[in-house]
């Protein structure tokens, strides 16, 4: 009992890395700009199709084409930031909502008209690596190498480098920011994109591990949203604790309960943390 109890602890943590920078996307952009990205689940959608499309059509290997996608889904997220976010940036909460969820509906309408929701996969195995007791998927492995890889480079992006330091000067005071010569307009479209690139990242991770739908990507905003509550809103670091969190209840909870109870118990943690620490654990610092 105690050897399927840790793997299946693993295994969980690993995916917890995944849920993590999903959900880095989504805090980052609440935290500089106190927008709730309603288009994050497509976004993560089209970063799993953008993978599968370019190991299908392309034959390129998946985890390179990462890169591919994660400059794409800065471009993407910048182009969404001046079209539709920065004209309501200053208005009413509701109006950046619907903003957002105006994309949401749009890249879910074109999504399915081109891909329909035929289920893919991107079909490549690495194997199995075992360690003692301990059976893991190479693909799991890999992808959550890759995902603390991302977590390391953003890190360093927003404390190691000026553009870092300008985004989290927009995001402590962006009035004292303007005045200090920081180019709010740019910053705050800046990290709408990286936001958006986190998201697409983790889309193309996920697409190497399940099968997936246009449509897979709204399971995966869910679980954002409870991962930001639980690590702090607008908290990089709390987000990666949150997803580990959240992956160790999907590994451990099937052992003894059916599957179809972890999301009622996902759902259930996140309802505790509103109502005892709204705040998160690691409480809303960018």
């Amino acid at each position: 009992m105690a050897d399927v109890l840790i793997a299946s602890l693993v295994d969980g943590l690993l995916l917890g890395f995944i849920y993590g920078i999903a959900a880095m996307g989504l805090t980052l952009i609440f935290g500089v700009m106190d927008v709730i990205n309603l288009a994050h689940g497509p976004i993560i959608a089209l970063g799993m199709f953008g993978v599968y499309l370019a190991f299908t059509e392309l034959g390129w290997n998946p985890y390179l084409t990462l890169l591919v996608v994660a400059v794409a889904g800065l471009l993407l997220g910048i182009l969404i930031y001046v079209v539709a976010v920065h004209r309501v940036i200053n208005a009413p909460h509701l109006s950046s909502l619907l903003a957002t969820f105006a994309v949401n509906m749009m890249i879910i309408g074109i999504g399915t008209a081109i891909f329909t929701t035929t289920p893919r996969n991107v079909d490549i195995s690495l194997g199995r690596v075992e360690i003692g007791p301990i059976t893991l998927l190479w693909s799991r492995v890999v992808a959550a190498l890759l995902a603390v890889l991302v977590t390391a480079v953003l890190y360093l992006f927003l404390y190691r480098t000026r553009p870092g330091k300008y985004v989290r000067a927009v995001a402590n005071n962006r009035q004292a920011a303007e005045l200090m010569g920081i180019p709010s307009y740019r910053v705050l479209a800046l990290s709408f994109g990286i936001g958006t690139m986190l998201a697409a990242i983790a889309g193309g991770l996920i697409s190497t591990l399940f099968p997936f739908t246009i449509l897979s990507g709204s399971r995966y905003e869910l679980l954002s949203f409870v991962i930001v509550v639980l690590g702090g809103l607008g908290n990089p670091l709390g987000a990666l604790i949150g997803g580990l969190v959240l992956g160790a209840i999907e590994g451990l909870v099937p052992v003894f309960m059916k599957t179809t109870w972890v999301p009622v118990l996902e759902f259930v943690l996140f309802v505790i943390i509103i109502v005892l620490r709204p705040s998160g654990l690691l409480g809303g610092e960018t």
